[in-house]
């Protein structure tokens, strides 16, 4: 039974999680960890964590008595975490992540977690968040009606997995499991080719128009719906786009060549047939 969970991450998706805890009905001790003090402290005032490890260290020796683990860090930390946890960690815990990607994060989990004797691991990414991060930003119904993917290591799931997979139903979540590879491509599509063209065309403007008066007096909401990624930092997307580089490079180059197509036939019907696509594309969502 779940009775104390550790949170190595404590921004935005992190401390949401605690707080969804909470909202849940979970009774039992939430403790955390974050490499920023601020955000740490800010988890703590807010009630998504009863307490904070004052080091890595002391976050570590926690994770020892930890029914459940959440990685919510960038993801080149969360395999680092992953290599820190496996050798004192043991049967009947779980560890988890929110990572944005997954096939490195379950190649690795696959050497390190389970068989006898071995802690669980079990890879996870909620479909959800803001263009900005931070604790202070986190609230308990981050994850209603989101979509909570997992692509685990196993077709059958352990009781801690069970359960953590009921914590996650009761945040309001549909769930859905697939396979690592065929998730970072589906999320290269319809999570990292937006954030890229959104940073690209904020910075395009940026570079074109700096702080001209026009562009703010004439931008509407269009221009502000297409560029609100753009205010995503490096920080946040820097790991996604180091572990994710094929997949996303594909997207980017499939979407180069049709801007290109686009661009080539502004005065042919075959910018209707464009808009007839895009159009049949919103109408099936």
């Amino acid at each position: 039974m779940m009775e104390r969970v550790l949170i190595v991450g404590t921004g935005l998706i992190g401390a949401s999680v605690g707080l969804a805890l909470r909202s849940a009905g979970f009774v039992g001790r939430i403790d955390g960890w974050d490499q920023s003090s601020l955000e740490l402290a800010a988890a703590e005032q807010m009630g998504a964590i009863d307490g904070k490890a004052a080091s890595r260290e002391a976050a570590l020796q926690i994770a020892r008595v930890a029914d459940v683990i959440v990685l919510a860090v960038p993801v080149l930390a969360i395999k680092d975490w992953m290599q820190a946890l496996a050798p004192i960690v043991g049967a009947g815990q779980l560890i988890t992540d929110v990572g944005s990607t997954k096939l490195e994060i379950r190649e690795l989990a696959a050497k390190l977690y389970g068989g006898d004797g071995r802690a669980v691991f079990l890879p996870g990414h909620p479909m959800a968040g803001k263009e900005s991060g931070g604790a202070m930003l986190a609230e308990a119904g981050l994850f209603d009606g989101a979509m909570w993917l997992f692509t685990p290591l196993s077709e059958k799931p352990t009781a801690a997995e069970k359960e953590w997979r009921g914590w996650i139903g009761c945040f309001g979540t549909r769930s859905l499991d697939m396979d690592a590879a065929r998730h970072d491509e589906i999320c290269a599509w319809v999570s990292h080719l937006p954030q890229m063209l959104s940073t690209a065309l904020a910075a395009l403007l940026e570079d074109t128009f700096a702080d001209a008066a026009e562009i703010s007096a004439i931008g509407g909401r269009a221009l502000r719906e297409t560029t609100r990624l753009g205010a995503s930092p490096y920080s946040m997307w820097r790991d996604v786009a180091m572990t994710n580089t094929k997949p996303i490079a594909d997207t980017l180059l499939a979407l180069e060549q049709r801007l290109t197509h686009l661009r080539e036939n502004l005065r042919t019907p075959e910018l209707r047939e464009e808009f007839e696509l895009a159009n049949q594309f919103r109408r099936r969502r």
